[in-house]
């Protein structure tokens, strides 16, 4: 997919110098810089929800239900 962006002179020349050294394409530098910034951000928003509901109810479990999950396990030696 072809797309056109905008990018400061300064930025430009640092990924210029920077392709040039890697040895690819100016595509390619820009390909890999965004779907590294994707795979890094690809879990934000999860945080951040738990974050709302943990703001408002408490994370604690039940004492009776940790209880009865306590005595649905085997009782075996870990």
């Amino acid at each position: 997919m072809k797309t056109a962006i905008s990018l400061p002179d300064e930025v430009f020349a640092a990924a210029e110098l920077a392709a040039r050294r890697l040895g690819v394409s100016r595509s390619q530098l820009y390909a890999q810089a965004v779907a590294e910034f994707l795979e890094r951000h690809r879990g934000m928003g999860v945080r951040e929800a738990l974050d709302s509901v943990y703001s408002t109810e408490g994370s604690r479990l039940d004492h009776t239900l940790a209880t009865m999950q306590a005595a649905s396990l085997p009782d075996k030696e870990w």
